[in-house]
């Protein structure tokens, strides 16, 4: 597929810039897997949305998201990977015709990018770089944990450089400290009448036979263990709404594709609650480093009464909470999430972050300007459609 915004608005006529460029900003393809890896495992920040076996099958085949590139950071050897932006022109992402680049969108909300923890100021610095050669004059960088170790790398080279970034947008959204005693967390989170609600809707499921909290790793068992999500996402508000992973082919493709990765590097987990024999919610759980990554839930509407999709996440947090590699997980939901905010109590703050990449540029205005009356087109769409579906 033709690139239009980067041939339109960031590439010049053919030249030694152009060849600069097109080293500045490579198909996402062109990173080598060892290396992407060992940056993630040296990553000053975990982002499992941003692990090379689940960027590259979103970017292979997910709707909406292929053909990503990357602004990759080498060190002044140029020979080790210090960091790592998955990328995409501001004109693919919102069709906007203007030179800036934007964070690939992972399917899972965190595109904190890749920084090397033994030279963060060097990967930012040198990230910063790549965006400029590859002609752009912002970043829009999506979804980033706004107090995180990555963004602190960043805007240390932005205040060293006299650029200030803005905050497009934020919000604040539900993580788990899991270094607690998972039982007193709940406790704590929910209170004991809560608790004795939750306990007598587990034993009314459990007239369906006995409840049982499974987890797959290997490669062997999680295959069926995704399945089994897959159908259980369909089932439930997802499936009526055209959005469940398998309606749509290269959405399928890809978690089928992703999750068989991961399993090969013990970096995801299927989570599945039964009644006897019978799936009633079923979730995948990515991981990196010591944090969890809450992707995503699918429930059997026909035991919501019974609130599966709470009692998954209630044996999700004390499986977590037990597990002495992980120190926290991030629900990855949106704000104010009504099932997922009661019981993870930790917050953090994500948002959307212009950076611009040369001092008092106009052109970056221009962005700014484009991307507010962007952002107000798709709210004024979102509250028409809500209205449209009372």
């Amino acid at each position: 597929m033709v690139d239009i915004a980067h041939q339109a608005a960031i590439t010049e006529p053919a030249s030694a810039k152009d060849a600069a460029a097109a080293r500045a900003r490579v198909p996402l393809t062109a990173i080598d897997p060892g290396q992407w890896g060992a940056l993630a495992q040296r990553a000053v920040e975990p982002n499992g949305y941003y692990l090379p076996g689940w960027e590259l099958a979103v970017s292979a085949t997910a709707r909406g998201r292929t053909d990503a590139s990357a602004l990759p950071a080498f060190d002044g050897s140029s020979t080790r990977l210090i960091g790592l932006m998955p990328a995409t022109s501001l004109w693919r992402a919102w069709k906007i015709p203007l030179p800036a680049l934007v964070s690939a969108h992972p399917y899972g909300t965190l595109c904190s990018p890749l920084i090397d923890r033994d030279a963060p100021i060097e990967a930012a610095t040198r990230l910063l770089q790549q965006a400029r050669a590859a002609g752009a004059r912002a970043l829009v960088l999506n979804d980033v944990a706004l107090d995180g170790a990555a963004m602190t790398a960043l805007n240390q080279v932005l205040n060293r450089d006299g650029l200030k970034p803005r905050v497009l947008s934020s919000y604040i959204r539900a993580s788990l400290d899991a270094t607690q005693d998972g039982d007193g967390l709940l406790r704590e989170a929910l209170g004991a009448r809560k608790l004795k609600e939750l306990r007598r809707q587990r034993h009314r499921l459990e007239e369906n036979g006995p409840v049982a909290f499974e987890v797959a790793r290997e490669r062997g068992e999680i295959g069926p263990a995704l399945e089994t999500f897959l159908q259980l996402e369909a089932s439930g508000w997802k499936g009526k709404r055209g959005t469940a992973l398998i309606q749509h082919e290269g959405d399928a493709t890809f978690i089928r594709r992703a999750v068989a990765a991961l399993a090969e590097t013990a970096q995801v987990e299927i989570i599945t609650l039964r009644a006897g024999t019978t799936p009633v919610a079923a979730g995948i759980v990515l991981r990196h480093q010591d944090r969890a990554f809450f992707f995503k839930l699918g429930i059997d509407q026909r035991f919501a009464k019974y609130s599966p999709g709470v009692q998954l996440t209630l044996d999700l947090t004390r499986h977590l909470c037990a597990d002495p590699a992980i120190a926290s997980a991030d629900s990855t939901a949106s704000a104010d999430h009504p099932m997922i905010n009661p019981i993870w109590r930790g917050r953090f703050a994500i948002g959307d972050v212009l950076v611009p990449l040369r001092r008092n540029d106009p052109v970056v205005a221009l962005i700014h300007g484009a991307l507010a009356a962007h952002g107000a087109a798709y709210a004024a769409a979102r509250r028409a459609v809500r209205l449209l579906r009372k």
